[in-house]
């Protein structure tokens, strides 16, 4: 067979091998947990981003299995032709109550909420200020948008007004960040960006994919955490993290999300969110509002592991929620780290470039309120045996 069309395809992967940068995806034969069978082995595991444990929730398998009695599995149409269903309205209205918003609008995914939403926001002439760390959807999103790109350094308020006083040339702007950063786990500095917003005249959106079901008063997120409700003009979530389930939603204004469903290019070209995902994001809402317990364990357990790690020697960077990184460097050194990890009994996968610059690479450690006190103690064991092994603590 001639493979030269697709010679320079197996160059590029040798290099990522070479480079310990190839990713080898492990294999689930189990349901989501503190522990799970992966590639036929039984794990502790710190890799999903599970963080109320919901994805395996009795109440939300319930709820999807009574939907689909009902209405079927899924709406195989577009929301804006036939495959709005009434419980994709009942969902929206329950989000946007939950984060105590005007409107909410779903989407298929966290990711194709934010290209939906910037390009429908800014064009050409226009200028996107955007944090440097920011997540790869809201990347893609602005690019899709064709708008001017502005990075400012991270979490760098001082910065974000140099940059927009250097910029004379626009139509509108918009000021975009993510709300809890993915691979550190540090929180955007939302009411310092939200002055600067408002001194500005400039919208603010914010992607809290990390933050929902974890910041805020019963996970209500990171709006609801500095208490800038009204303030915020957008806000994008993720129904695929704590909520354990998959989907997308973008909240605030009515006026925008009005605007969403004109003009945000996923919700009119791309079938609806499925119908036992919307009733087991419902059943999440409903456990979420009825107690604060699975938060609350979260995050003890957070501040558990995080302690316990940082007394063995370990760097875990500059995190500030149940995101724990395990700075290691380079990216060998941790794909060898995850490796040993897995041999012990604990799933945490290495993260390395491009996910994360060059020299920072990082097993990531995802805190769930399904891990016991004792999961925690084996996990810290464990990570002590292969950090003294490979020489990272003494």
């Amino acid at each position: 067979m001639n493979d030269t069309k697709t010679a320079w395809i197996h160059d590029e992967i040798a290099q990522l091998q070479a480079q310990g940068l190839f990713t080898h995806i492990r294999t689930l034969d189990s349901p989501q947990g503190a522990w799970l069978v992966v590639d036929g082995r039984r794990v502790l595991n710190f890799s999903s981003n599970n963080y109320l444990g919901l994805a395996n929730h009795p109440r939300l398998i319930e709820a999807a299995k009574q939907a689909m009695d009902r209405y079927g599995v899924g709406p195989a149409a577009v929301r804006t032709i036939a495959g709005t269903m009434s419980l994709h309205v009942e969902l929206e209205r329950r989000l946007a109550a939950f984060k105590g918003v005007e409107a909410a609008i779903t989407f298929q995914s966290g990711f194709t909420a934010n290209l939906a939403t910037i390009p429908a926001l800014v064009g050409r002439g226009d200028v996107i200020f955007s944090d440097r760390l920011n997540h790869a959807s809201i990347i893609d999103g602005c690019r899709l948008s064709r708008a001017q790109i502005v990075a400012y350094e991270h979490c760098d308020p001082d910065d974000l007004r140099r940059q927009i006083a250097a910029t004379s040339e626009y139509g509108r702007r918009l000021i975009v960040t993510d709300g809890v950063f993915s691979m550190d786990g540090d929180i955007a500095p939302l009411p310092e960006l939200y002055e600067i917003a408002a001194e500005h005249d400039i919208l603010l959106m914010v992607d809290d994919a990390h933050g929902e079901g974890v910041l805020g008063r019963g996970g209500r997120g990171i709006v609801d955490h500095f208490d800038l409700h009204g303030k915020v003009d957008i806000e994008v979530g993720t129904l695929s993290k704590a909520f354990g389930v998959v989907g997308g939603v973008v909240a605030g204004k009515q006026v925008i999300v009005d605007w969403l469903r004109q003009r945000g290019r996923p919700f009119l070209f791309s079938s609806a969110m499925t119908v036992p995902d919307v009733a087991a994001c419902l059943a999440a809402v409903d456990v979420l509002e009825e107690s604060t317990e699975l938060v609350d364990r979260l995050w003890q357990n957070a501040e558990y592991f995080k302690a316990g790690m940082q007394s063995l020697g370990f760097d875990t960077g500059r995190t500030q929620t149940p995101i724990v990184p395990v700075m290691l460097g380079e990216a060998p050194l941790a794909q060898q780290f995850s490796k040993r990890l897995f041999e012990e009994g604990v799933f945490a996968m290495a993260i390395g470039y491009p996910t994360v610059p060059q020299g920072q690479a990082r097993i990531r450690v995802m805190n769930s309120a399904t891990h016991s006190r004792d999961d925690l103690d084996l996990a810290l064991d464990i990570f002590a045996k292969v950090g003294r092994e490979l020489g990272v603590i003494a």
